[in-house]
Formats: C-alpha cells, sequence, structure tokens
C-alpha cells in the first residue's frame, strides 16, 4: 500500500515537471492554429460531399 502511494506521489511528480517544460501558444498562434482546423474540417466536409454526390450520381445512372 505504501508503495502504491509513493509511486502515485512520484508520478504527479513527474508529470507537474514535464508540464513546467511545455511551451504553450500565445493568443494569436492559438487563433491561427484553430482557423487552420476549422479550415481543413471545411475543406474536408465539401471534398466529401462532392464525392458523395459523383458517387450517388452514378449509381443513379447504372441502377
Amino acid at each position: 500500500m505504501k508503495r502504491g502511494f509513493k509511486s502515485l506521489f512520484s508520478f504527479f511528480s513527474e508529470s507537474w515537471a514535464e508540464l513546467k517544460k511545455v511551451r504553450w501558444p500565445n493568443r494569436k498562434e492559438l487563433t491561427n492554429y484553430t482557423l487552420i482546423v476549422l479550415g481543413t474540417i471545411v475543406f474536408v466536409t465539401i471534398y466529401f460531399w462532392v464525392v458523395d454526390i459523383g458517387i450517388s450520381a452514378v449509381i443513379e445512372a447504372i441502377i
């Protein structure tokens, strides 16, 4: 039981030490990253929508 608490404390201690090494993005970087992600989502959504319409048209032509 004693070993379990020691390893749990060690885990949180090491996790906190790793978090101190992280370089967090500032507001401008975070905004840019968010816009890139949203733009990518919109692009992929439109791409698959067009592909779906195309495949549906081909299947309708076959049937």
